[in-house]
């Protein structure tokens, strides 16, 4: 008997194989590192810019990456200089307006491409139409710029909200009707034809049924658009003459002078730029996701 068992405990498969991970949790190991690498590469430049705040331009120059004589005079400074109160306020009426404006239009676009029916004759019109609106996302934006400022002063809108508002709407519809015909393509007709059968107007379909089922997008859109007019600089300061109509854009431009620039103070004042829209994104965080998921990739 005792000879069995040496023979057994003798045997290879009786050897016990050392304590392996499975794959599975290694390839999640992996992709929990690699997250994390890739969010330390994204916030560190944003990390830099709050240190930077706290420093005078001559240490940022010469120590750029000290955490010595940190002080809170670059503030100060940006608050005793620039209306915020004032940026804020016209950044605000721009992406308001234009963000409204822009997603009435694509959403009026984006139904009428998945939903009206076109004759058999007309249905390339609609390939044709959709492909126009879509062509967009090809065009890079700033060089629209010149064409931009001439169409402005012939309507005689320059260096007024509108000079902005306008150029900003047309650049928001081609990305919005991608998404919004994605969602509208794989959204179920039998919702709509429900609400038909039981007297619903067009209006009334789209506003009560349609638009509460495409909150996702809707608010996926709403975050990217307010960020891009919350950003957008080329076209401030081009269409933008008026100091009353400064923008925060154009708010921190103001301490790059022509032979020397405050670099503390400049930081400072991207700071109060960006915390709105970490706030704005933050608190759409999820909303984001799952639209830009729904959107993108159907249809």
């Amino acid at each position: 008997m005792s000879a069995l068992m040496e023979r057994a405990s003798s045997h290879p498969a009786a050897v016990r194989a050392p304590n392996r991970p499975h794959p599975a949790r290694r390839g999640v190991l992996v992709a929990t590192v690699v997250a994390y690498l890739v969010t330390f590469v994204v916030l560190l430049p944003l990390l830099w810019i709050v240190l930077l705040s706290f420093r005078n331009s001559s240490d940022i120059l010469n120590h750029p990456f000290s955490l010595s004589n940190l002080t809170g005079e670059n503030y100060r400074t940006v608050v005793h200089t620039l209306d915020l109160m004032l940026m804020y306020r016209n950044t605000l009426v721009l992406a308001v307006v234009s963000v409204v404006v822009g997603l009435v239009i694509s959403f009026m676009a984006a139904f009428a491409l998945t939903r009206m029916v076109f004759r058999k004759r007309r249905r390339r019109l609609q390939k044709l139409l959709r492909y126009y609106f879509l062509a967009g996302l090809a065009v890079p934006v700033y060089i629209l710029l010149f064409p931009v400022y001439r169409l402005d002063l012939d309507f005689h809108v320059f260096g007024t909200y509108a000079a902005l508002i306008l150029p900003y709407v047309a650049t928001s519809i081609p990305f919005n009707i991608l998404l919004l015909t994605g969602f509208l393509a794989d959204f179920p007709e039998e919702v709509e034809q429900a609400a038909l059968i039981d007297g619903v107007g067009l209006v009334s379909l789209c506003i009560r049924v349609v638009l509460p089922m495409m909150r996702p997008v809707v608010a996926t859109l709403l975050v990217l658009n307010v960020i891009y007019v919350w950003n957008e600089f080329p076209f401030a300061v081009t269409l933008i003459t008026k100091p009353e109509l400064t923008t925060v854009s154009l708010g921190v431009s103001q301490f790059q002078g022509q032979y020397a620039t405050d670099y503390g103070a400049e930081m400072a004042a991207a700071v109060l730029v960006l915390l709105p829209q970490l706030v704005i994104f933050g608190l759409f965080q999820r909303q984001v996701i799952e639209g830009m998921t729904l959107g993108a990739v159907k249809g």
